[in-house]
């Protein structure tokens, strides 16, 4: 150990030992960080990648050798032979180049080692050919003993230089390999030289092709500089080129592929930064929730291209007018979130969801169609209304459904009330599913009369929760809570499943009627699910009918024109509910083959008083007898409302007159009379689930 020490201190200029430890190090850590750019790269780029690190790797193992041995101090004319010069080069090169693609060709076996022992190998070749040129005047000596040690710290610091950047246990691991690769030359080269010895021969004579020591020193200086140039540019632009590509790729991990607006991650992340700002605290940021109005339609009669259009279009109007502290991202199909720090009072607030509104509500052409669109927007506040950004985001979305039940271009700012209102429907959504489990839900039964004898008909069949903390809770609470979770198709079945199952016990064989919810008529499953019950509970199709409102219909007219036409192929009733509350149209009853028609108790309330409600009564009595079809009149609470219905020959009558809505132990008498009773009209007619007290679940 002392001899190589002293062979690196005494017999090698200074300034040259120092200009080889450069340009090792240099090369050393350049060619480890391209051979980690090498493994990491798959199919034909590899190839370049590999032929660019062998070629700066086995220059810098040539150029610090004959770097350093420019300053070689062997008190002899010395020079280099030109051919065992350059071979050594393409030696190093060529080895360096076989050793790293062995090493690179495998994630995790030996031969990651292996192929750092085949580069310390090029290491030593380079070194032990190089010397064959080195010329001077006498003749050379070497001691085994070195040559052998030399060899073996080439293959074990080879070996560790591609270990540690195949396996790093730590960071510091990755810059392990080019230290290794710098020992592996440094060790070589000094351990080679020491068991060198230079024996002078005044009377030996030198090649005349040699090249002196002057024009070696050039030559390394150009093609060092050369090299390390070239391969430090490579690394640096390929390194650029991967950050390129990173952040092109977070731009497209941020952003919607079909509108370019900022998706749900980039508006956390960017809202997020708005909030940390050191003037968050100090300023209000608004929060603007909205989606498009009568989208899901132009989807459904224009197609998706249609649909891509307008989303495109409205990201497009959004963006042009925002500013700094602005932006726009959509988190959803389409759905959208609007942010603003520039606004400080809500009737700026007001002004920007306005501005919205307008360029959203602008025509769109698409392929010579004119296509609009609509919105209601919710807003919210940081940090005044909350400071988490869920919170917020929730509170944006309670106060967006709040505008929209006013209709649409609405605008709704948040406040404390509807979140407590919005977690009180939550918990009766969560309460009304194990409600049914433990049977809190019971039916009851309100009786539908003739007009003339006042006969019982028919019952409707009504629905009751009686909540175990709560109490009684009204229908109008829990049916739009039911409808807008879906639970409302569980809880429609069971209804008209039970009143089957207690219909059918009847002596008395009246007529039910059931409400049938929208949803429940937009599924095609209905037909097929009513047969069902039928069938498991024996009850005769034709004292079933089921009431379905115009809003049921109104959507999808020809799917609920094929769902009523099989629901009557069973042999089912269908009766046409809350008449005159919404189109009410002609075409709708000459369309549709309705067996009855339900008055809504509205016009009934008013008809003694009101020209224009008895008018709507009088023309749809007419227009019914005209189609043959059976009218029942809701709402019927007095003397005078039955006398203007029998005046007007209205034949069935529902309502308050005749008694409340009650369980169905108040009617065992008409239900189950004790002897024979009389047959109910072949016309009667029946109730339903209802929300109100005479319509949809309620009472």
């Amino acid at each position: 150990m002392l001899a190589v020490l002293s062979c690196i201190a005494v017999d090698h200029d200074p300034v040259s030992l120092v200009a080889a430890v450069l340009v090792c190090v240099l090369g050393s850590f350049l060619t480890m960080r391209l051979f980690s750019r090498m493994r990491n790269t798959r199919g034909a780029t590899r190839a370049s990648w590999t032929a660019l690190t062998a070629i700066i790797g086995g220059s810098a193992i040539w150029t610090t050798h004959f770097v350093a041995m420019m300053g070689y101090e062997a008190d002899v004319l010395a020079g280099y032979e030109p051919t065992a010069t350059m071979l050594s080069l393409v030696l190093a090169i060529m080895v360096t180049g076989t050793g790293l693609s062995i090493a690179a060709a495998t994630q995790r076996s030996l031969l990651i080692e292996a192929g750092g022992a085949v580069v310390g190998a090029g290491i030593a070749s380079m070194h032990y050919v190089g010397m064959s040129g080195y010329q001077v005047q006498g003749y050379l000596e070497w001691n085994s003993a070195y040559v052998a040690a030399s060899l073996v710290a080439a293959g074990l610091f080879g070996a560790l230089a591609t270990s540690r950047v195949a396996r790093p246990v730590t960071r510091f691991c990755r810059y392990g390999g080019g230290l290794a690769l710098v020992l592996a030359i440094a060790s070589t080269h000094f351990i080679g030289m020491t068991a060198l010895t230079v024996v002078p021969d005044a009377v030996a004579s030198m090649p005349a092709n040699m090249l002196p020591e002057s024009v070696m020193t050039v030559v390394l200086m150009f093609v060092t500089l050369l090299i390390l140039a070239i391969g430090a540019m490579t690394y640096v632009i390929d390194r650029q080129s991967n950050k390129s590509a990173v952040e092109r790729y977070r731009q497209l991990s941020l952003h919607d592929a079909l509108t370019g607006l900022p998706n749900r991650v980039a508006f956390l992340e960017r809202f997020g930064h708005l909030m940390q700002t050191p003037t968050a605290r100090h300023e209000r940021i608004y929060l603007f929730s909205f989606d498009l109005d009568r989208f899901k339609e132009i989807n459904d009669v224009h197609g998706h291209a249609a649909g891509d259009t307008v989303l495109r279009v409205a990201a497009d109007r959004m963006n042009r007018n925002l500013r700094s502290g602005e932006f726009v991202a959509r988190i959803g199909g389409d759905e959208f979130i609007a942010v603003s720090a520039r606004i400080f009072t809500t009737t700026e607030a007001e002004h920007f969801a306005r501005g919205i509104i307008a360029e959203l509500n602008a025509p769109i052409e698409w392929q010579g169609v004119t296509l609009t669109v609509g919105t209601s927007i919710g807003v919210t506040v940081f940090p005044d209304a909350a400071e988490d950004v869920d919170d917020l985001l929730a509170q944006a979305d309670i106060a967006m459904y709040r505008a929209k039940a006013a209709g649409s271009n609405n605008i709704c700012f948040y406040d404390q009330s509807m979140d407590l209102a919005a977690r009180e429907r939550s918990a009766l959504a969560m309460d009304m599913r194990t409600g049914l489990q433990r049977g809190e839900f019971q039916l009851y039964f309100q009786k539908q009369n003739n007009t003339q004898s006042g006969a019982v008909i028919g019952f409707e069949v009504l629905l009751r929760w009686r909540h175990p903390r709560r109490g009684m809770v009204s229908p109008v609470e829990f049916i739009p809570i039911a409808e807008r979770t879906g639970f409302i198709m569980e809880l429609g079945d069971w209804v008209l499943r039970q009143a089957c199952v207690e219909a059918v016990k009847w002596r008395n064989p009246l007529k039910i009627a059931v409400n049938v919810a929208p949803k429940q008529l937009a599924n095609a499953n209905l037909p097929q699910r009513v047969r069902e019950i039928l069938a498991e509970t024996g009850l005769d199709p034709a004292r079933l009918e089921l009431e379905i409102t115009e809003s049921g219909i109104i959507a999808d007219q020809q799917h609920a024109l094929s769902i009523i036409r099989q629901l009557k192929a069973i042999g089912v009733k269908i009766a046409m509910d809350d008449y005159g509350t919404g189109y009410s149209s002609l075409s709708t009853l000459q369309l549709f083959p309705f067996d009855k028609i339900k008055i809504d108790r509205g016009f009934i309330d008013s008809v003694a008083e009101n020209r224009q409600s008895a008018a709507i009564v009088r023309s749809t009595l007419i227009l019914a007898q005209s189609l043959d079809i059976p009218v029942l009149a809701e709402g019927v609470e007095n003397a005078e409302h039955l006398r203007f219905l029998q005046d007007e020959g209205c034949e069935q009558v529902q309502g308050y007159f005749y008694g409340r809505p009650q369980p169905l132990s108040a009617f065992q008498d008409i239900v189950n009379p004790p002897a024979a009773a009389a047959e109910p009209d072949a016309d009667s007619d029946a109730g339903k689930p209802s929300a109100g007290g005479e319509g949809n679940l309620a009472a």
